[in-house]
Parts: C-alpha cells; sequence; structure tokens
C-alpha cells in the first residue's frame, strides 16, 4: 500500500529528502506522494522513512493504493531496475 500526505502537512521539507524512491514532491499546497513510486520503503529500510521523521504524523496509507508486501518489493526492484538503466 502506497503512503499519502495529508492535509495536516505543514510543509517542514524533512519527508522529501529521506524518500529512497523520490516519490515526495512539493505539491500545489502540501507535499505529495507519487503512488507509482512510493514502496513504503520497502527493499530499503525496515519501515518508511518519511513516516519516521514526520513531526506531525500526517503520512498514513493510502486507502486508494493497496499493495502487498510482496507486491511492493516487485515495485522496488522496478523501480532499481529503471534507475540503473534496465
Amino acid at each position: 500500500m502506497a503512503l499519502m500526505i495529508t492535509d495536516e502537512c505543514i510543509n517542514c521539507d524533512v519527508c522529501e529528502p529521506e524518500c529512497p524512491n523520490e516519490a515526495i514532491s512539493q505539491g500545489t499546497e502540501i507535499y505529495v506522494i507519487d503512488p507509482a513510486k512510493c514502496t513504503e520503503c520497502v527493499g530499503h529500510f525496515d519501515e518508511p522513512q518519511c513516516v519516521a521523521v514526520c513531526p506531525v504524523d500526517c503520512i498514513p496509507l493510502n486507502p486508494d493504493h493497496t499493495e502487498t508486501r510482496e507486491e511492493l518489493q516487485q515495485k522496488y526492484q522496478l523501480l532499481t531496475a529503471q534507475k540503473q538503466g534496465g
């Protein structure tokens, strides 16, 4: 399941650099997470890094993008292959 950023976001800028998949970017009003790139840090870390650093706890699971751990691992492998040019 991809993560999402709620409107409680205070634009503190700490989550964006923590994302190993570059899934977080500045949206119109708050930061947003691209569900196509979010693996909940599966393949990189034991827990989502954006959630770990968020001071206002505004990054829950996105109910519109449900994925199993296996699907997240497959997405991680695909994204890693694309970064390496393969």
